[in-house]
């Protein structure tokens, strides 16, 4: 039997007027873009979490901390691409991973097959390994005053004979 884990990830970004907003690999197009040492892509940074936490690796600030300036607005992409080698060096692969997107403006329906195609090949792994949903809070919270978005994931990892 394969050795097989999950992993969660969570993660919040503020979203300020004049920022770009990178979102799953992709930018877009909206007045605000959320706030944070690196790009800021809280798509990314949540997978990164759950694969790091599914092969007991620790978590993303560990590996690449937002107090070494060598990180100061990286693309997370390039953070992702090191996960996924970390993974890999230690015999692992991706089964699949599931992630929720919370954020009540730009609706992001349109761009999730963008997102995904993005992170495929980044990640080096079928499309159809990753899922990408996205919710509004119903104007509720944080998210519901379009002050910040945040996202879960939970990723399946298995142990490669």
């Amino acid at each position: 039997m394969n050795n097989i884990r999950i992993g969660m990830g969570y993660d919040v970004h503020q979203l300020k007027e004049g920022h770009p907003f990178w979102l799953g690999g992709i930018q877009l197009a909206h007045e605000k873009g959320a706030v944070g040492h690196s790009d800021a892509d809280v798509l990314i940074h949540v997978i990164c979490d759950a694969l790091l936490g599914a092969a007991n690796l620790r978590d993303i600030g560990y590996h690449f901390s937002d107090k070494d300036a060598k990180y100061k607005g990286i693309d997370s992409k390039i953070l992702l691409r090191e996960v996924m080698a970390l993974l890999r060096k230690e015999g692992y692969e991706l089964g699949n991973l599931d992630s929720t997107i919370c954020l009540q403006i730009p609706k992001l329906n349109p761009h999730i097959p963008e997102m995904k195609a993005c992170l495929a090949k980044v990640m080096e792994v079928p499309e159809n390994n990753i899922s990408i949903k996205a919710t509004t809070t119903e104007k509720l919270g944080f998210v519901g005053r379009e002050e910040g978005v945040s996202a879960y994931c939970v990723a399946l990892i298995y142990q490669k004979s």
